[in-house]
């Protein structure tokens, strides 16, 4: 890495919570320079405005995530563990989640629909990611005959993002994971209930 590329990533790594916490509108370039410690200079210096630092830092966070997700699962072989250590790293991890300021996914979201149109597309394509990860799991289990072959692999991944979403929501604004753990309870009903052979 370059010192360039290690001062955006400095940066970014510095900025991401603060973001997450504060929102993207909400995250000032004050705010910005005094999480770093860095000039206004330095950081116009490796980000052309604050738009870029937005989608770069929430190009991080999201990374980070499905990075952790994908660790979580990548040692079971069989489709139906793969979901339920999915749905296990939100109950296993929910506080480290909150620490941070929730799902940057789910914040991003929810603050790009009206104030920050330029970000629309990027955050667009981690949902749709998501989903498709999802989905492939889903795949997989139907071709290994452990699934049902007539469900909607999509259908499911998406109510699986509403539910992991919705579930969040509401136990961060609580403070507790209740509604979280409700949500993902749900999930294993449906895959056990619904998707399962």
């Amino acid at each position: 890495m370059s010192k360039a590329e290690q001062t955006r990533q400095f940066i970014i790594e510095k900025t991401a919570s603060l973001f997450n916490k504060n929102g993207y509108a909400g995250t000032s370039l004050s705010d910005i320079t005094a999480a770093t410690g860095l000039t206004k200079g330095s950081i116009y210096g490796n980000f052309k405005n604050k738009e870029e630092v937005v989608i770069a830092v929430f190009k991080h966070s999201s990374g980070e995530l499905a990075k952790k997700v994908d660790a979580a699962i990548s040692d079971e072989t069989s489709a139906y563990k793969q979901l339920i250590a999915f749905i296990d790293f939100y109950r296993n991890n929910w506080s480290s989640i909150f620490e941070k300021g929730g799902c940057p996914l789910l914040n991003s979201a929810t603050e790009v629909d009206d104030a920050l149109p330029y970000m629309k597309n990027t955050v667009q394509h981690s949902f749709v990611s998501w989903a498709k990860k999802v989905a492939k799991i889903i795949e997989l289990g139907i071709e290994n005959n452990e699934f049902y072959k007539e469900i909607n692999p999509n259908d499911y991944a998406n109510t699986f993002i509403m539910l992991i979403e919705g579930g969040i929501l509401l136990s961060k604004m609580a403070n507790k994971p209740d509604n979280l753990y409700l949500a993902l309870d749900r999930i294993v009903k449906i895959i056990n209930e619904e998707i399962v052979q």
